[in-house]
């Protein structure tokens, strides 16, 4: 009796030019790439951020939703948001922001085609990972001190 194969096995097998059958890699990124360049650090933290972004959105639809629900609704979220756990997250959310911008202009500099030898892009990509502290910093201070 034959064992019935995984149909997604079929992707997975490929010919060399000389005709012998090979089993490609599951996941060749995680065997052709080190994660930890600067190119694919930056690359795969950019993606992250768009993530945490997205769900730093939905907590402001959560606070504009109690916000019109009334004073008990607004109360409760402004209790979580200035919990320690809150304010962790909101700290968080404000680094994601800064490093998700940053990156993003460092993405528009090389849409216009700068930037792209080895050098460049080693340091636009510390400034991006520097400037995202610095911001991030910058931001809560210039916040404490105006509330």
């Amino acid at each position: 009796m034959s064992e019935a194969l995984d149909p997604r096995e079929a992707t997975y097998v490929g010919r060399r030019t000389d005709g012998t059958i090979i089993k490609r890699p599951m996941s060749p990124h995680l065997q052709a790439y080190d994660m930890l360049q600067m190119s694919s650090a930056t690359s795969i933290t950019h993606r992250i951020t768009g993530g945490a972004w997205a769900v730093g959105t939905l907590v402001f639809v959560w606070w504009l939703a109690a916000l019109a629900a009334g004073p008990e609704s607004f109360a409760n979220v402004q209790w979580f948001l200035s919990s320690f756990l809150g304010i962790l997250f909101l700290f968080g959310l404000t680094a994601v922001a800064w490093y998700h911008t940053l990156n993003g202009i460092r993405h528009l500099n090389w849409d216009a085609g700068r930037g792209f030898d080895l050098p460049t892009m080693y340091r636009s990509g510390r400034a991006v990972v520097i400037g995202t502290g610095v911001m991030t910093v910058l931001t809560w201070f210039i916040g404490i001190i105006a509330w």
